[in-house]
């Protein structure tokens, strides 16, 4: 207030000095317009420097509590379906990887049953070793598949409470939205589920196969034996 009478005083000070000079000896043109820009900057100084320039303050109302609850809400929310995301990935990937290595075992066993007879007992033992790596390797793959999928169940149960819980607050929203990241999730795992299935089943058919050709094996070996007894014997007599 003290500010707002001091300006007030400048300006009536201005005006009245302003005003003598102006009813004075009219100067040139050139000197008059010379007059009028101090005169002015001189009236814009003071009224800033006086406080008749004030810049408004809007006060920010306090959030009430369901404003709150709602934006936490819709954090718990992000958070869960960021977590969902990354255990989806993480799971995605051990599947890939341990359908890949059922594939390679399937490839060592069948090349394997395929030089049956063929083999000398060095490249055989080699071979058998190989195999017996790669079953190994895909031993860990499973293990690695359980431990993501563990994880990935509780990320499911987590986003899905986090998406009950928005809801009940009213943030719609951020409800749908995790319940659509959980869709999406469960349908990215399914597909590569069927890639470990469709690999477990064709590892099952290989070992039918494999005991199939390792009896037809056998069995030819007695046939060979059996074959060259009874010319032993008559090289005897």
């Amino acid at each position: 207030m003290a500010a707002l009478r001091k300006g007030t005083v400048y300006l009536r000070f201005v005006r009245s000095s302003g005003g003598a000079l102006l009813s004075s000896r009219k100067p040139a043109v050139s000197k008059l317009g010379k007059w009028r820009n101090i005169l002015y900057t001189s009236v814009a100084s003071l009224a800033v420097g006086g406080g008749l320039c004030a810049v408004p303050f809007k006060q920010v109302e306090p959030l009430s509590h369901d404003s709150l609850i709602k934006r936490a809400a819709s954090l718990a929310t992000d958070s869960s379906s960021t977590f969902l995301s990354q255990t989806t990935l993480a799971l995605i990937h051990a599947i890939t990887e341990y359908a890949k290595a059922v594939h390679t075992l399937i490839a060592l066993q069948k090349r394997y049953l395929d030089s049956l007879g063929k083999l000398t007992p060095a490249e055989e033992d080699s071979v058998w070793q190989v195999i017996i790596g790669q079953r190994a390797k895909v031993n860990d793959r499973q293990e690695d598949c359980k431990h993501f999928e563990s994880t990935w169940f509780s990320a499911m149960k987590l986003c899905e409470a986090a998406a009950e819980a928005a809801y009940t607050s009213g943030a719609e929203h951020a409800s749908v939205t995790a319940r659509t990241n959980i869709q999406l999730a469960q349908s990215q795992v399914e597909e590569a589920r069927k890639l470990s299935l469709d690999a477990d089943k064709k590892l099952a058919e290989t070992k039918v196969m494999e005991v199939q050709r390792m009896a037809q094996y056998a069995a030819s070996l007695e046939n060979n034996e059996e074959e060259e007894v009874p010319e032993a014997y008559l090289r005897e007599d």
